[in-house]
């Protein structure tokens, strides 16, 4: 993927880390392929695109770095035992590779996202999603736009340059 990003481009200055999925289940029913396969995804993808970024971020001696994790990797939920064990790891990721690379003047830093509106929680049903809004101070659940734009600050702002091993939870202020 990054040498594809490369090929085209020439260099990688960012790298998003927003791939993930889920495999709910209690953690009594949850099968080790289930475990693995969110982990993978959710943990080691970040690994291995962190690690591949990196490498050409540090010989130019600058880049960005946005990790994806969740409320969950904060607080835990149940029956996303491995879900919120991938998200965090991604923090304690986040927070190592800022210090391992902020001498070569690379910015890491995660983005932890609530409940965002989307087709999965258009689907939870009106006694869940009552519940669900009760926890957040704000009301509503955070649309895409207001995390792209989170994103985007943390990527492209000259402002974000002095943030650096941050997670930023966006969460309408369900986890304070």
């Amino acid at each position: 993927m990054i040498k594809t990003a490369v090929d085209a481009w020439g260099t990688v200055d960012i790298l998003i880390n927003n791939a993930g999925i889920t495999r709910d289940t209690l953690l009594m029913r949850m099968k080790k392929s289930q475990w693995q396969e969110v982990i993978d995804l959710n943990l080691t993808g970040v690994f291995l695109c962190t690690q591949a970024a990196a490498k050409i971020m540090m010989k130019k001696k600058k880049g960005k770095i946005i990790n994806i994790a969740s409320v969950v990797g904060l607080v835990g939920n149940v029956g996303q035992a491995n879900y919120s064990a991938a998200k965090a790891g991604v923090i304690g990721l986040t927070k190592t590779v800022a210090k391992e690379y902020a001498s070569r003047n690379i910015n890491v830093n995660a983005v932890a996202p609530g409940f965002i509106a989307s087709d999965m929680t258009a689907k939870l049903g009106e006694d869940i999603e009552k519940k669900i809004l009760e926890t957040i101070p704000l009301g509503r659940y955070g649309q895409p736009e207001e995390v792209a734009s989170l994103v985007e600050f943390l990527a492209l702002n000259p402002a974000s340059n002095y943030i650096t091993g941050q997670v930023l939870t966006i969460d309408g202020g369900m986890v304070m």
